[in-house]
């Protein structure tokens, strides 16, 4: 067994535990939950510079929407079948996903968003930094996705994300 099916048969065993554990791993997987967090947080940003929090909330968009292609695209590529499609006892919390697993686009997303917005709002970084962390922690305990999956996935999400909020930051319609 390689390192990375052993690292994912540890986290994973872990699933079915506990209940409550089970709930945080699934909230901390919920596209809607980050999608309020971020909503939430961009409002707050739009009642202090709401032209500067137009172009941070369009540029976060593109970005997010640019990384799930890009993520699909490759996962399409690689052609990597789930661990839940492939191994034996995988403890499926939230179903196993009919794509391929590498990279997980949910880590794409969140890095992507959290890279973006670090980059913009350094005061971010403590919150999104434990965020991005659980997020990918949670695909791995819910069966969706081997460890190198998250990890890949946060460094096309870190890349693009740094990138659009340099990109941003020097832009002359930008207060930054």
């Amino acid at each position: 067994m390689d390192w990375d099916t052993a690292l994912f048969y540890a986290v994973n065993g872990w699933a079915g535990r506990s209940v409550a554990l089970d709930w945080l791993m699934l909230q901390c997987s919920s596209a809607r939950n980050f999608i309020v967090l971020v909503a939430a947080y961009l409002a707050w940003r739009a009642w202090l510079d709401w032209r500067h929090c137009i172009l941070v909330t369009a540029s976060l968009g593109v970005s997010i929407g640019a990384g799930d292609f890009i993520g699909n695209q490759i996962k399409f590529w690689i052609a990597r079948p789930r661990p839940c499609q492939v191994l034996l006892n995988v403890h499926e919390l939230s179903g196993c996903g009919a794509m391929f697993s590498l990279p997980s686009n949910h880590a794409v997303n969140t890095a992507t968003a959290a890279a973006l917005l670090g980059v913009l709002f350094p005061s971010t970084r403590w919150v999104a930094g434990p965020l991005l962390v659980l997020g990918g922690l949670s695909r791995v305990y819910l069966g969706a996705h081997y460890p190198t999956d998250v990890f890949v996935g946060w460094c096309l999400g870190g890349l693009l994300g740094v990138t659009v909020g340099y990109l941003v930051a020097k832009n002359p319609w930008s207060r930054n």
